[in-house]
C-alpha cells in the first residue's frame, strides 16, 4: 500500500470562468511545480483524475440541474434561463464545456476515495476538489458541482462508512452541511469567518443538524481579523472533541487556503503557521480514529501566487511523512513564476515577521472567539453525553 497518492490531470485547469475571475486553478500547476522543485512529488505519485459519470454526480445533484450545466457549457442556455440555477451569474459565469470540467473535479475526488477505501493508499489528495458551496439544484460561490457532497454519498453507497467532513476554508461549508443536515452517519465540522461579514452568511453555532441528524453539525464561526493562535486553538480543541464524539470510519478534509492575511476575499489574519498545523492534526487523528483513512481536497484560496502553493504543499508533505519545508523556496521556481505574478513572491516557506501591523482589537477578538469555542465545546460534550 502506498502512503499517499496525488490526484491530478492538467485538464483540471479547464475549470476556468475567465481570466479575471478570482477562482483560478492555475494554483494547481503552481503547487505541483513547487512540490516537484523541492523533490517532494514525483510523477509516480500522481494518479490521473477520472471523469465522474452523470449517475455519480446525481448522488448529490438533480439530474435536471446536470442537464442545465451541460447546456450552459455548450452555448444552449441564456443567462436568464440559467439564473434560477445559479448559472451565468457574476460568481458562476458560463464557460465552454463547464460540465466536462466540473465532472473531472468530482471524478478526481472519487478517485481519491477509491484509492483510500480500496486499500491502494492510506491517504489521497485531490487539490482540484473542495467546491463546497454547490447545492443539489444550484451553483453557488464559484462551485458548480459539490465534489465533497458527491464523494460522501459515494462513500455511503459503495462502502457503507461513517464520514467526518472537516472544512477549514474561511467561507462556511454550507453546501456540504445542508446536504447531510439530517443524516446521523455524516458529521460536518466547519471553522470559518463569521457569516456576519462574509459569504455565504451561514455557519452559526446554532446550526446543529435536523431530525435524526441533529447533533452532527458543528460550526466554529470566528471573528474577522482572527490571528493564528486563536484559529489554531479553536481548530485543535474542536477537532479532538468532534473526533472523540463521532468516531468516524473515514475523514474528508477540505483545505481552503483563504484564511491567510493576503487573501483578497476574506478578513482573517492567518499566516503560513496555520497551514503547517492544519494537516498535521488531521493526519494524527486520522490514524488514531480511522486507521489512517484520510482523503483531502482543496477549496478556496485566491492569492494564488503568494499563499496557495506554499499552503497546499504542506498537505502533501504531511501526508507522505516528509520533513516540513523550511527556509527558502527554490530559486528556479521563484524565477519562473515571478515573471507572471502581479505581486512580489514570498521567497521563504515562512511568512515575513511581522506580516502586518499589530491589531488594536486583538484581545477583544480572542475573547469573543474563546467564548464561542466554550459554547461550541459545550454543545459537542452535550451530544456526546446524549449518545
Amino acid at each position: 500500500m502506498k502512503k499517499a497518492v496525488f490526484i491530478y490531470s492538467p485538464d483540471q485547469l479547464t475549470y476556468k470562468f475567465s481570466d479575471t475571475h478570482p477562482f483560478n486553478h492555475k494554483r494547481l500547476h503552481l503547487t505541483i511545480d513547487l512540490l516537484k522543485n523541492i523533490g517532494a512529488l514525483n510523477d509516480e505519485d500522481i494518479v490521473p483524475a477520472r471523469v465522474a459519470t452523470d449517475e455519480e454526480i446525481a448522488l448529490a445533484h438533480d439530474p435536471q440541474y446536470i442537464e442545465i450545466v451541460k447546456k450552459a457549457g455548450h452555448g444552449e442556455l441564456t443567462a436568464q434561463q440559467g439564473e434560477p440555477y445559479g448559472i451565468g451569474t457574476e460568481d458562476t459565469p458560463m464557460f465552454q464545456n463547464m460540465h466536462e470540467a466540473s465532472a473531472l473535479l468530482v471524478g478526481g475526488t472519487l478517485q481519491a476515495v477509491d484509492s483510500v477505501l480500496q486499500g491502494k493508499s492510506q491517504h489521497a489528495l485531490n487539490l482540484g476538489g473542495g467546491l463546497h458551496h454547490g447545492f443539489r439544484g444550484r451553483a453557488s460561490g464559484f462551485c458548480i458541482y459539490n465534489d465533497s457532497s458527491v464523494a460522501i454519498k459515494y462513500i455511503q453507497e459503495k462502502y457503507g462508512l461513517r464520514v467526518l467532513y472537516v472544512d477549514t476554508d474561511a467561507h462556511h461549508g454550507d453546501g456540504v452541511q445542508w446536504s447531510f443536515y439530517d443524516d446521523p452517519n455524516v458529521c460536518t465540522l466547519s471553522i470559518h469567518e463569521t457569516g456576519r461579514y462574509l459569504f455565504p452568511g451561514t455557519g452559526n453555532i446554532t446550526e446543529r443538524g435536523n431530525g435524526e441528524g441533529y447533533g452532527t453539525s458543528f460550526n466554529f464561526p470566528i471573528d474577522a481579523f482572527t490571528e493564528d493562535e486563536s484559529f489554531l486553538d479553536i481548530y485543535e480543541q474542536g477537532m479532538r472533541e468532534v473526533f472523540e464524539f463521532f468516531k468516524p470510519d473515514v475523514v474528508l478534509t477540505q483545505n481552503g487556503a483563504d484564511a491567510h492575511y493576503f487573501d483578497p476575499l476574506t478578513h482573517l489574519y492567518g499566516t503560513m503557521n496555520i497551514y503547517r498545523e492544519i494537516p498535521k492534526l488531521a493526519h494524527k487523528l486520522a490514524h488514531e480514529y480511522c486507521d489512517g483513512r484520510w482523503i483531502a481536497v482543496g477549496g478556496g484560496g485566491y492569492d494564488i501566487w503568494r499563499v496557495v502553493p506554499r499552503a497546499w504543499s504542506h498537505i502533501w508533505t504531511e501526508m507522505t511523512d516528509q520533513p516540513t519545508p523550511t527556509g527558502s523556496l527554490p530559486k528556479k521556481w521563484l524565477a519562473k513564476w515571478q515573471q507572471e505574478s502581479p505581486v512580489p513572491l514570498i521567497p521563504t516557506w515562512n511568512d515575513p515577521n511581522p506580516l502586518y501591523d499589530a491589531i488594536p482589537r486583538k484581545a477583544e477578538i480572542e475573547e469573543k472567539n474563546a467564548r464561542m469555542l466554550e459554547k461550541a465545546l459545550h454543545i459537542i460534550r452535550t451530544e456526546k453525553n446524549r449518545s
